[in-house]
Formats: structure tokens, sequence, C-alpha cells
């Protein structure tokens, strides 16, 4: 398996709960190595930018409010198939059909407040990593 990079992002109700830190220990404990890290709070146009692929779906309103509610940590994990193995780590979207062991049935409350988000393929982290990061913050 290649040696890949992922955005993840600690979402304002992980963040908002104080679970900032036992999420990075999860990200540790699953040897992932965070090549960048920041701490910020999004605008409404922020937010909706980052979800354009979603703007035509219902929620896509609801989602921007929320992920521009609050603080959030957005990081760059690298690991061999980093994309895969962190959506693994995180679990289903919705925390009741989440594994045990997962961030999102551990720590998540609801499909919305789910504590977590990740890249779904490679074109996907590209454009992520690229909204929150410039070239030369990714040592």
């Amino acid at each position: 398996m290649a040696i890949e990079r992922t955005l993840a992002i600690i979402k304002p109700d992980a963040v908002g709960r104080n679970l900032t830190g036992e999420i990075l220990k999860r990200i540790h404990e699953a040897k992932f190595q965070i090549v960048a890290a920041k701490s910020l709070r999004l605008t409404r146009a922020e937010a909706e930018g980052f979800y354009a692929v979603h703007r035509e779906r219902p929620f896509f309103g609801e989602l921007a409010e929320f992920m521009s509610s609050g603080k959030m940590v957005v990081l760059v994990l690298e690991a061999e198939g980093a994309i895969a193995r962190w959506r693994e780590t995180m679990g289903a979207t919705d925390p009741a059909k989440a594994a045990a062991g997962t961030i999102r049935k551990a720590l998540g409350t609801s499909i919305q407040f789910n504590c977590t988000h990740g890249s779904d393929a490679p074109q996907t982290a590209a454009f992520e990593i690229a909204y929150f990061f410039a070239g030369h913050e990714l040592a």
C-alpha cells in the first residue's frame, strides 16, 4: 500500500466538548503521522466553499451552519492507505451504526454531531488539504 495523505477535521461539536485531546490520542494510536495541523473557525462562506460538492443536497445549509458554528482542528494525516485507514478509525457517519472502538461510536452523538470528518478519495483529499493548507505548510 502506498503512503497517502488525507484531511481530518475535529469538528466544532468535538472541540466544544473538549474531545480534541482524546481524538488526537486515537490518531497517534492508529499510527498516523500528523503532517500539519491548525485550529480555526470557518465563516459561513468558507464552510459553504468547503462543502460545495453538497450544495444541492437538502442538508447543505444545516451543514454549513454547523461547520461555521465554532472552532475546529484541521489536520493532514499521513500513513500507508491513510484515506481508508482514517475512515475506518472514524467509523460510520451515523454513530449508532459505527463499529465498536471507532471515534464516532465512542464520542459521536448523532449523524451531524459525529466529531470528525475525513476525505473519501484521493481527489477529495487533494482538494480538501489545499483548501486549508498552503504547500509550504505541508513539510
